[in-house]
């Protein structure tokens, strides 16, 4: 059977189980006396803004440094249907309630990453993360595995397809105006991102009686296009990594946290700047929190663009098929910006 942080938090633990025990870097708590307290510390954009206009060209112009500078920000005014988020934050949490064994049904099989589980150990002294997380690929539907997506409880799964149809919509309109602020054509990512390879990564984070021991999420930055979060039950923990220090991320009511992942980086060519990120987790209470990735299709070429590459900015990442690059990222461990180095270009 496999195992669960959650269960075994359960009842009091009197040490941390050495697999959990990491060294973990500070975090830089800015001063909120200043601000209010409300402070979100990253950039907020404001997709109706950005769509409007008669604001359009100002606002593109804040997205662009937006991404080149952090690589992350708060979006605001989505036109995501708030009801249906909220229904999604319910079943989510009621996935969390079922017994244990209803859970362990989704577990990772031997050889693969989807499923439900802890940290996939890939070698001898590997941290395990204070977490349960249930990672599936949704898309294409082909590649649905018939274990897990089609068998989640239908309200939850009824109401992931429906989130789904529209943060499809919502990052084809994202990877528009990323393609709009390089001046790369739209049928260009077009092509790479529709229907392309999409992920989700429902995750608990157990509360921890030494938190500062443990991290919930190892620090990396994602192998996606772009990553949608969702904070589920309002609980804070992710962090961003900017100049070297760690942040805080305080969620902003209806807001995602939408950060550019290594293949945004990668087709930029290294102007726009995929974010380090982590987790850490709380001594009283669990915190829970929603992930869709999207990707390019399986047979698009992760690159960068043509539109960004001249003789005096080369390439500085060599190409590869999805499908491969997907492999890749999967066979390594997690650890902070290490997979967009292994895809730097060889140079002679």
């Amino acid at each position: 059977m496999g195992f669960s942080v959650q269960e075994m938090v359960k009842e009091p633990i009197s040490e941390i189980p050495t697999r959990f025990l990491v060294d973990q870097e500070p975090c830089n708590v800015p001063d909120s006396s200043d601000s209010g307290g409300s402070s979100s510390v990253i950039p907020v954009v404001d997709l109706s803004s950005l769509l409007c206009a008669e604001t359009k060209n100002f606002e593109l112009e804040r997205f662009h440094s937006t991404c080149k500078e952090w690589g992350i920000f708060q979006l605001v005014n989505h036109g995501v249907d708030c009801s249906m988020v909220e229904k999604l934050k319910h079943e989510i949490q009621e996935f969390y309630k079922l017994p244990v064994e209803e859970r362990l049904s989704y577990k990772v099989r031997d050889g693969d990453f989807e499923g439900y589980g802890n940290t996939i150990i890939l070698s001898e002294g590997h941290k395990v993360d204070w977490a349960d997380r249930l990672y599936i690929t949704t898309n294409p539907i082909n590649r649905r595995k018939s274990h897990l997506f089609p068998q989640l409880p239908s309200p939850l799964r009824e109401t992931i397809e429906s989130y789904i149809s529209e943060l499809q919509k919502l990052s084809m309109a994202i990877f528009g105006l990323i393609a709009e602020a390089l001046k790369i054509e739209y049928t260009e990512v077009e092509n790479m991102f529709e229907n392309g390879m999409q992920a989700m990564r429902m995750t608990y984070y157990p509360p921890c009686p030494e938190p500062n021991k443990v991290i919930g999420l190892t620090p990396h930055s994602d192998a996606s296009g772009v990553t949608i979060l969702l904070q589920v039950n309002g609980v804070e923990g992710f962090q961003v990594k900017k100049d070297g220090v760690w942040l805080p991320v305080r969620f902003l009511p209806n807001a995602f946290v939408v950060n550019l992942g290594d293949v945004s980086e990668i087709l930029s060519n290294g102007l726009y700047k995929s974010i380090e990120h982590r987790a850490i987790v709380n001594s009283e209470k669990e915190r829970i929190s929603f992930a869709m990735f999207f990707n390019p299709k399986f047979e698009a070429e992760v690159g960068p663009s043509p539109s960004v590459v001249r003789v005096d900015q080369p390439p500085l990442y060599r190409r590869m098929i999805m499908e491969q690059y997907v492999k890749d990222f999967f066979s390594q461990r997690l650890n902070g910006k290490t997979f967009l180095q292994y895809m730097k270009a060889r140079r002679n």
